[in-house]
C-alpha cells in the first residue's frame, strides 16, 4: 500500500471512529484489508465487507465481556482464515 493511500486511510478511520463515538480504538489497517483480501479470494468479492463486519461484531462482543479486543480480532482473523484453508468450495 503506498503511504498516500495509507494516509487516506488512517484519516477516513479516524474520522469514522469519532462520528460513531468509538473512542480511542486501535485500528490495524493492513489486517483489516488481509482479511478483506482473504474473504475476497476465497468467497467471492462481496465476502469482504461480510466478512470484515461479522469479525467487527466478534470484537465487539469482546469488548463488551471485557476481553482484549487486539486478542479478539487475532483470533476472529484466525478463525477466518482456518475456515478458509479447510473450505473446499472456497
Amino acid at each position: 500500500m503506498t503511504d498516500d493511500l495509507h494516509a487516506v486511510l488512517a484519516d477516513w478511520t479516524d474520522r469514522v471512529s469519532a462520528e460513531l463515538e468509538l473512542g480511542d480504538v486501535a485500528v490495524d489497517i493492513d489486517a483489516v484489508l488481509g482479511l478483506a483480501g482473504t474473504a475476497a479470494h476465497a468467497v467471492r468479492r462481496p465476502a469482504a465487507p461480510l466478512t470484515t463486519y461479522l469479525v467487527g461484531i466478534a470484537v465487539g462482543k469482546a469488548l463488551a465481556s471485557g476481553t482484549d479486543p487486539v486478542a479478539a480480532a487475532e483470533a476472529a482473523t484466525a478463525a477466518v482464515e482456518r475456515l478458509v484453508a479447510s473450505d473446499s468450495t472456497a
